[in-house]
């Protein structure tokens, strides 16, 4: 997850509304180049910033729902009908294939059930969909699991974020803290991975 500096996170978010925060959500979600988009701490701010009456919370929770559930749908469907030839690129700035390498072990690990727990994964959650798409994951399965994590993880974080602002005021003072905290938290997942891969290559 890329990190950005709270005062530059908070002012582009603010700077850019609904429309950029909703359009950032959709692309981290599924389209392969977003994958660097500040997702969670995004959603975390925008939170904040709704508590705060930057935002209203009615459009804000349902929006980014909305756009995680649309952005997975689209990797989905992006994996089911051409994603494959996503193996077939050279690395570049843009595309590592060590991203669709640890989806497919996220793949592997969990089944169907890797859409609902690669949201909470940097990097992981917006290939994820596009693998699902390029195995043939059945629809409707993949569907359940998209609702049901964009509901923990875009609802969840955003409406967390609000209700703490709330109820402790002068919290955006800490929001560099939190959003350090929320990429140690997230990138915990992947460190395992990469300690378990390591542990079984010198087997």
């Amino acid at each position: 997850m890329s990190f950005v500096p709270h005062f530059d996170l908070m002012l582009l978010v603010q700077t850019f509304g609904y429309p950029g925060i909703f359009l950032a959500i959709f692309a981290e979600s599924g389209l392969f180049f977003g994958f660097f988009l500040p997702g969670a701490s995004l959603l975390f701010t925008a939170g904040l910033l709704a508590s705060q009456g930057f935002f209203n919370p009615f459009i804000l929770i349902p929006g980014v729902t909305i756009a995680a559930i649309l952005g997975d749908s689209a990797g989905f469907w992006f994996g089911r009908k051409v994603g494959y030839r996503l193996f077939l690129r050279p690395d570049s700035r843009f595309f590592k294939h060590e991203h669709l390498q640890r989806a497919e072990v996220f793949y592997e690990k969990y089944g169907s059930r890797m859409i609902l727990f690669a949201r909470f994964v940097p990097v992981v959650r917006t290939f994820a969909p596009i693998i699902a798409g390029v195995a043939n994951m059945r629809y409707r399965i993949f569907l359940i699991y998209n609702v049901l994590g964009a509901l923990l993880w875009a609802s969840g974080v955003t409406s967390f974020a609000y209700f703490l602002g709330r109820k402790i005021p002068g919290v955006e003072k800490y929001l560099s803290l939190i959003i350090i905290a929320i990429i140690i938290v997230s990138s915990i997942p992947l460190a395992l991975e990469a300690w378990r891969a390591h542990k079984n290559h010198d087997r």
